[in-house]
């Protein structure tokens, strides 16, 4: 997805920013982007189907012995205009805590249903009600797993971003 996310930035000189983490991008346009008179619709269609092209034409090289098969990937999309870069900050923030909380838990889940032997009904009931803590908790003194040598970009999501001043990224 990642190497997918920055041929799309390759392609595409006026976005700023990707931002993904398990199966999501977004993409940030600079301010002063013209690209298809910022038609919303156009903008979007364009970003989903090159990135689409890109996963598939990637496959190949991340994954040599497994040929793409019938139902191929595919991906939505949708744009949203943020009104400030206040906006755009906390809608991005919002993001990688979201990240952070989807992966906890289901590192935890299917540690559970792995390397604990449940089965994923009784993995669930067991994280009911739970928080962070008592994910973290589980993790380490029941399968000795410290959630914070996870790699970062599970936890956080991964970032690219285009150096304006040599327009690269």
């Amino acid at each position: 997805m990642n190497a997918a996310a920055e041929a799309v930035m390759k392609e595409l000189p006026d976005l700023v920013l990707a931002y993904g983490n398990s199966d999501e991008y977004s993409f940030v346009f600079h301010k002063d982007c013209v690209l298809f008179e910022r038609r919303a619709s156009k903008l979007t269609t364009t970003i989903v189907s090159t990135f689409t092209s890109y996963y598939v034409f990637l496959w190949p090289k991340y994954f040599p012995d497994k040929p793409l098969t019938p139902p191929l990937p595919s991906f939505d999309g949708r744009a949203v205009c943020y009104p400030s870069d206040f906006n755009l900050r906390d809608y991005m923030s919002w993001r990688q805590v979201d990240c952070h909380i989807n992966n906890l838990y289901n590192t935890t889940f299917w540690t559970l249903v792995q390397q604990g032997g449940m089965g994923a009904r009784e993995a669930e009931q067991r994280l009911s009600g739970t928080v962070s803590s008592d994910k973290n908790e589980i993790l380490f003194k029941e399968f000795g797993i410290n959630y914070n040598n996870e790699p970062e970009c599970f936890k956080k999501g991964t970032v690219l971003y285009r150096d304006v001043s040599s327009t690269s990224f």
